[in-house]
Order: C-alpha cells, then structure tokens, then sequence
C-alpha cells in the first residue's frame, strides 16, 4: 500500500519546511525538537482525574495518571520512546493519558536514564527497578499487582521487551506486554530495514544514530537486554500486542518477534497498520491511525486485565 494520505501530507509540510533530521542535530537540540513535535502532533491533553510526580526509593522519576475509579487498579507502567537517548515522561504524556482514559487503568510512566550519559543496560535496569518498586508497593499506590502490565513505544518497547525477560527470574509477576514499533535487533539487515531510506521520515540512519549513543560496544548488541530477539528463550513470557508501521524500518524486527513469542507459546497479537511510519502511535491529534492503534491497544489491554 502507498503512504496514507494524512502521513503523506505530514511528509510533504516536513519537506516544505526543510525540518532537519534529529541526527543532524546536537543532543540538546534533538531532544528538545523531539518533545515539540511529539506534543504539536499529539492532539487534545486528555484531562485524568488524578496525575502525580513520584520518586522511587532510587531516586528515578515516576509519573502517575488515575482514572476516577476506585482501587486497587490493573496498572500499566509505561516506558517512553526516544531511542534511549531522547525523549522524557513529559514525551509520553499523551499517550499515557489517552490510555488511562481508555482502558480504563492507572498508568505510570518511567523517567529512566538516558544515554549516552548513562548507556546499555542503564535504562534497562532502570525500568526493571521501577517495575519491581512498583509492585512491592502497591498497596500504597492503589495498584492491583496482579494485574500488571508493561509497555512502551520504538525503545521503550524495546524496554518493556527486556524487563519481561528479567521479570520471568527476577519478579515481579507480568500480566501482560504492550510493544509498539519496537526495536528488537541491533544490526537488523531486514527488507523494512534496508527499505528505510526516506529523507523526510523515521530512516535506517535514525536508526543507526540511536544506537551508537546507546551501546558501549556493537558486541553489547547481541545481548538479549538490548536485542530480546536473540533472547535464548521465550517461553513463560506474558501476552502481548506487538503493533508495527508498514513504513517503518523496525516493522519487520517488530513482527519477528511477535513470531518468537507465539512459537514460544506465548499468547501473541500482532497488528500491522498499513500506511503509517514510525511514531505514529505518538501523532493521534494528526493520524487517524495513532487514534485506531490508542484504542486497539486500550481494548488489549482491558482484556488482560479482565483475564488476569
């Protein structure tokens, strides 16, 4: 199928305006670029009933939103997209607030480390620690451990992979993984990755760029915490809903893995949307497609949690 014709016309003003890639920019730069245009393609902040800033006992950031229901609630915690490098809870805001909405659970979003001040496995560690501190307190946080779920958006779906790969010896206790557009194989030489060439979209060289900031070393790649494909097992693994973009680089890594986790058993849905480029989960105020992958993955996630 060609471009949808919404991300068509969001490629033509990117091209009309010159906006420059991020990997043409210094970090600071980039990051600040990536939260405009996150929030200007956003749409409506969906007021929650209740939002607060929370620290763990290590000192990371949290970011809850509460529906107005009462506890103990199913909670998703949530980790942000960016490359590892970009992006901050503030960049998830949305979605985290649509999903809350949605669902409707609690959600809480993770201030993991960035790199390349803090590389491979920081963030990984990072969003384990929190889950696992989420958990061990959740009486006083009104959530439901036994109805918990990860997940996250480009790397922090590549996040949310690795802590239920952690959590299957470590806790806690998963009821399920929401992966959307997630990287899952550093060096990926697949047809969607070498398709990946658009000057004016999410390229193989964004790709590439996020990387490099990310691994101390390539060998640090093969490592199942940065690649979950290579993962020796999959088995015990929670359900999951691995949604990709067909003009994404990452789509064929994503749905690789969404073929690791059902051939390891583990019950798997995936859902390609035709048409749309990476980031757009992120894009529900410009792409019709954001809005239908919010609610595919709020009804997902309703259902775990009815299951669970």
């Amino acid at each position: 199928m060609p471009l949808d014709p919404q991300v068509e016309a969001m490629r033509a003003a990117r091209e009309a305006d010159g906006v420059p890639q991020l990997y043409t920019q210094t970090l600071a730069e980039a990051r600040a670029a990536d939260l405009a245009s996150i929030q200007a393609a956003g749409g409506v902040v969906e007021p929650v009933h209740h939002v607060e800033d929370l620290t763990t006992a290590a000192g990371l950031p949290l970011r809850l939103y509460r529906p107005d229901l009462a506890g103990p609630l199913p909670t998703l915690v949530y980790f942000f997209g960016g490359g590892w490098t970009l992006g901050s809870i503030d960049t998830a805001d949305g979605i985290t607030r649509k999903l809350a909405n949605a669902v409707p659970c609690q959600v809480i979003t993770v201030g993991y480390r960035l790199a390349p001040e803090h590389p491979f496995p920081t963030a990984v560690h990072d969003c384990h620690q929190a889950t696992q501190w989420i958990a061990a307190n959740a009486s006083g946080l009104q959530v439901d451990a036994g109805r918990l779920a990860v997940g996250g958006d480009s790397a922090g779906g590549n996040l949310a992979a690795a802590v239920t790969l952690l959590a299957v010896d470590n806790g806690p206790g998963l009821s399920g993984q929401l992966l959307v557009y997630p990287n899952t194989l550093y060096g990926s030489t697949t047809l969607s990755m070498r398709n990946g060439t658009d000057p004016y979209l999410f390229n193989s060289t964004s790709v590439d760029w996020y990387w490099k900031h990310y691994l101390p070393t390539p060998e640090d790649g093969r490592n199942p915490l940065a690649s979950p494909l290579l993962a020796e097992s999959h088995a015990g693994l929670p359900p999951a809903l691995v949604i990709t973009a067909e003009f994404d680089p990452l789509r064929d890594e994503g749905e690789f893995y969404a073929e690791k986790l059902h051939a390891a058993g583990v019950p798997t849905t995936l859902s390609r949307y035709d048409g749309m480029v990476h980031g757009f989960f992120a894009m529900s105020g410009l792409l019709d497609g954001g809005r239908k992958a919010h609610a595919e993955a709020a009804a997902w996630l309703s259902g775990i949690f009815a299951d669970a």
